[in-house]
């Protein structure tokens, strides 16, 4: 299959480009490599890749990009709510306006998997999960042009969204602004933390199993299924709590300080459930404490910090 990946030197793109080839799929990337980040280096001399140096917002440059190609995964965007609050015109643009231009420049037999993410739900009723027909209340700019974005894409056909939980463990783009991956890099360098609603629920899920359930969606939209439906992917959901009490048992001097002094920024607290996609034939490969052990090691390279070597 030919496929074209917006944004695919990011997190999630750079862990994902590698499958796609190793399942001898031939890919076109187009990122504007914004952060300086170098992915692929390896993997230049590859025959079945491609990249193209563009902003997914330039018609021209897409239109040639979508050219021939049997899929498109669109994971250019402004991710996260901090990002898309301190841009919002760029927000704006980015993760709606931009996807609004590639629905329109596709052909209506051109394969869409979109990345959603769970900050649509927002919050989930106490002690409740939300199923892939919960309302969506999404608290922040970034939730509410992702549902946006999700709408526009759904209405056409040949189309499937994953509504990813926050996504953990190591990438060659690396993010430690994750939830998982921030609380692991504060327990390896600092030791410690603040912990504010530590009540609060979060559904997770490796990166590797999120780039390994868009194979799975293109295989399943290929052969017909799936089409102009949703589902929840997420391996857990731990409070917060007990997300650092996971982490304690493979750093035992790390420590956390439960208060009610302040409020943490990012109030999402949801758990989702995952029954449609588990129906289909989806599941998470990697847990939760796997994730945690990659990350470690991961720091190990990151962080020049003697407090690491305790680790």
């Amino acid at each position: 299959m030919r496929i074209l990946v917006t944004g695919g030197a990011g997190y999630l793109g750079s862990i994902l480009i590698p499958m796609l080839l190793n399942a001898d799929h031939r890919v076109t990337v187009l990122d504007n490599f914004l952060y300086g980040q170098v992915p692929f280096l390896d993997l230049c001399g590859h025959p079945g890749l491609e990249i193209i140096r563009d902003d997914v917002r330039h018609m021209a440059g897409l239109r040639r990009a979508l050219a021939a190609q049997d899929a498109v995964i669109p994971l250019a965007a402004i991710v996260g709510a901090p990002a898309c609050a301190r841009d919002q015109t760029a927000a704006q643009s980015v993760n709606l306006e931009a996807i609004r231009l590639l629905m329109r420049c596709r052909s209506k037999e051109q394969l869409v998997v979109f990345p959603m993410t769970n900050s649509g739900y927002g919050n989930c009723p106490p002690g409740k999960s939300c199923d892939e027909d919960a309302p969506l209340r999404p608290l922040s700019l970034y939730g509410r042009l992702k549902v946006a974005a999700e709408a526009v894409v759904l209405a056409a056909d040949n189309t499937v969204s994953l509504r990813f939980a926050t996504l953990f463990g190591p990438s060659p783009r690396m993010r430690t602004d994750l939830l998982v991956n921030d609380f692991t890099w504060r327990a390896a360098t600092d030791g410690w933390l603040v912990l504010y609603e530590g009540q609060f629920r979060r559904s997770v899920l490796h990166v590797r199993d999120a780039a390994g359930a868009i194979l799975w969606a293109l295989g399943r939209l290929a052969e017909g299924a799936l089409d102009h439906q949703v589902y929840n992917l997420a391996e857990s959901s731990p409070t917060k709590r007990d997300l650092c009490h996971v982490i304690h048992r493979q750093v035992p001097h790390f420590r956390w300080f439960d208060s009610d002094a302040g409020r943490d920024p990012d109030q999402r607290d949801y758990a989702v459930d995952t029954t449609r996609a588990l129906g289909e034939g989806w599941k998470a490969e990697r847990t939760l404490e796997e994730g945690i052990e990659e990350l470690l090691k991961c720091y190990r390279i990151l962080s020049g910090r003697s407090a690491y070597a305790n680790v």
